[in-house]
Formats: structure tokens, C-alpha cells, sequence
């Protein structure tokens, strides 16, 4: 579904990703780990040319995205994205944004577009919200809407960049639980996470990047459970266990001879 060969962005002097190759087949869920910084979010982009690589080349279900001929206007009809931000039209009720994309960009009569909605709001447990707005639903809401949004213009691949890490803890789980069940369905995710939990459960395979390259892959029981890299290793110590990272290096900070 996706094919990743040698690329690098940049931004200015910046080198942001340093020549990355990833694929993802059909029906897999791939998790995208690695500290603030390392690129993650750039790649996500770079999938659906919201950020323009500067070398190399991105294919989507056989499209060269990177193709100067593409039409990426009809590519990106086939995927779905969902951002930290939550993106939603404030004066449009939670079925109304579901409905505008369907009417313009797909053509979809009103009627169509309003059955599909409601069905999607019913996947993702909000069938009582349609005709709220988003101030009026929790930060877990308004993303769970942001995903039937996307959903309903039948994508065959979701891109997910950090979808929880604006939500209150206690929200995270529901939007995961819709992210399971998506995967259960088979659909293709891209999923840019610090949810290390859903990374271990769900995700076939698991990407560690490091400033700007893929610094581990494998299966979650490999690269979650028992990382090889030490960079991997380290990133993980603080992600799972930041108490212990602190001892650790409060530890080593000490002078030779004091306890």
C-alpha cells in the first residue's frame, strides 16, 4: 500500500528525514515510534504530499505520489488522515463535518451523505452527538469525530499522527479502542504514536526512528519487548519507566566515592 524509497525532506539547512525506506502492505498496521524531533511527523506528511520531500519517491496503491504528473488530488481521496489537532469546522454540528468533504469532494447527494454519517458516528460510539458541535464534546469526542470524518470517505489507508497526545488521559482509551477496531477490520494504518501500549497490542510491525532515520524495525515483540539498538533501548526506558530513567541518570551524575 505504501512504498518508501531513499527520501529525504528538508527545511532550509535542516535535514529532517535522511533517506528513509519503509513499506507497508495491505491490511497492516505499522507504528512509528521515536522521540519529539526524529522526523516522524514529516514522514507521515510526506505520504500524502501535505509536505513536498526533496528527494526520493512515495508510491500509494501503485501512484508515485512524488510524480510530478500525479494527480494528488484523487490520490489523497483514498486516504485518510487524522492530526494531534483535532481540525473540525466549529460552527458545523459533529454530522454536518461529516457530510461537507462526502458532498463536494466525492459528489455524494445529501441524503447519501447524511446515511453514511450517521453509520460512521455509530462505528465510533457517537451516535448521540450528530447534532452537536465541537465545543459542546470532551477533546476524546472531537478526535473520535475527526476519525469518522476520515472514515467516511472510504479511505483505504488511515494515516495517524499522534491522535491521543492532545487528550486528557482518561479519553485516550476510548479514541484507541476505535483505532483496534479499525485494525481488526483491516484496515491499513500509519500510525505515528507514543502510545506504547497500542504500539505492543496492536501494530504489526513497529519503525523506531532517531534523528531523521530508521533506527529499529520488527515485529512489537522484537522492537517494544526486546529492543537490540541501544538508542532504541534508552528511548524506551523513558517512555515506559521515566522514574527510573531519572534514578539512572541521577546516578550517574554522582561523583566517584559518594553513595
Amino acid at each position: 500500500m505504501i512504498r518508501i524509497r531513499g527520501l529525504h525532506k528538508s527545511f532550509g539547512g535542516l535535514e529532517v528525514l535522511k533517506g528513509i525506506d519503509l513499506a507497508v502492505e495491505r491490511g497492516q498496521v505499522v507504528c512509528v515510534i521515536g522521540p519529539s524531533g526524529s522526523g516522524k511527523s514529516t514522514l507521515l506528511r510526506c505520504v500524502n504530499l501535505l509536505e513536498e520531500p526533496t528527494s526520493g519517491s512515495v508510491t500509494v496503491g501503485g501512484a508515485e505520489v512524488t510524480d510530478p504528473d500525479v494527480d494528488i488530488d484523487r490520490v489523497r481521496r483514498r486516504i485518510g488522515m487524522v492530526f494531534q489537532a483535532f481540525n473540525l469546522f466549529p460552527h458545523l454540528t459533529a454530522l454536518e463535518n461529516l457530510t461537507i468533504a462526502q458532498r463536494r469532494v466525492l459528489r455524494r447527494d445529501k441524503a447519501e451523505a447524511v446515511r453514511i454519517g450517521r453509520d460512521t458516528l455509530r462505528r465510533v460510539g457517537l451516535t448521540d452527538k450528530e447534532t452537536a458541535y465541537p465545543a459542546q464534546l470532551s477533546g476524546g469526542q472531537q478526535q473520535r469525530v475527526a476519525i469518522a470524518r476520515a472514515l467516511a470517505m472510504d479511505p483505504d489507508l488511515m494515516l495517524f499522527d499522534e491522535p491521543t497526545s492532545a487528550l486528557d488521559p482518561e479519553l485516550v482509551g476510548d479514541v484507541l479502542a476505535v483505532m483496534r477496531a479499525l485494525a481488526d477490520e483491516g484496515m491499513t494504518m500509519l500510525v505515528v504514536t507514543h502510545e506504547m501500549s497500542f504500539a505492543r497490542e496492536v501494530a504489526d510491525r513497529v519503525v523506531f526512528m532517531d534523528d531523521g532515520v530508521i533506527v529499529e524495525e520488527g515485529g512489537p515483540e522484537q522492537v517494544v519487548a526486546a529492543p537490540r539498538h541501544p538508542r532504541t533501548r534508552a528511548f524506551l526506558t523513558r517512555v515506559l519507566d521515566p522514574a527510573a530513567a531519572r534514578v539512572s541518570e541521577a546516578d550517574g551524575e554522582r561523583p566517584a566515592g559518594r553513595p
